[in-house]
C-alpha cells in the first residue's frame, strides 16, 4: 500500500516532487502527448531511463545515490513522482525504495496537471 499524491497535494509545497519524463519533455522543448510542455514548478528532474541499468534492472544504490545527490534531492523529507501519465514514474518509486525511500505516486501526472489552464506550468531546466 503505497500512498499517492493529488494534483491539489502535489502543488502545495512541502514535498521534493520528481519528474521522471525525458529532459527535453521535462524542459518544455517538446511534448508529444499532452497539449501543455513544462513541469510542474519547483519540480526537479530524475528521468527514469537513468535508474536502468543496461539489462534493465535498476542501477546498484551506489549509483542511484549518485544520481539523487548530483540533482540535489533531499531524500529525507517527502517524496513525490509523476511522469506523463503516471505509468513511468512508478519505476522512480520502485528504485527509490531500494534506498530505502519511500516515495509517493501522484497518478494523473503531467496529464492531470496540465489540463487545468488554472495551475502554474513552468519551463526550462529548473
Amino acid at each position: 500500500n503505497r500512498p499517492t499524491l493529488t494534483a491539489q497535494r502535489s502543488g502545495a509545497g512541502g514535498i521534493t516532487l520528481l519528474d521522471a519524463r525525458a529532459p527535453e519533455r521535462f524542459r518544455g522543448d517538446v511534448e508529444p502527448v499532452d497539449p501543455v510542455a513544462g513541469h510542474i514548478p519547483g519540480a526537479k528532474n530524475l528521468p527514469s531511463t537513468a535508474l536502468l541499468a543496461s539489462d534493465g534492472t535498476f542501477v546498484g544504490d551506489s549509483a542511484l545515490t549518485q544520481l539523487v545527490s548530483d540533482r540535489g534531492i533531499d531524500l529525507d523529507g517527502r517524496v513525490g513522482a509523476y511522469c506523463g501519465s503516471g505509468v513511468t514514474a512508478t519505476v522512480t518509486v520502485a528504485a527509490l525504495a531500494t534506498v530505502g525511500c519511500h516515495a509517493a505516486l501522484f497518478p494523473g501526472s503531467w496529464s492531470e496537471w496540465s489540463s487545468d489552464p488554472a495551475r502554474p506550468v513552468a519551463r526550462g531546466p529548473d
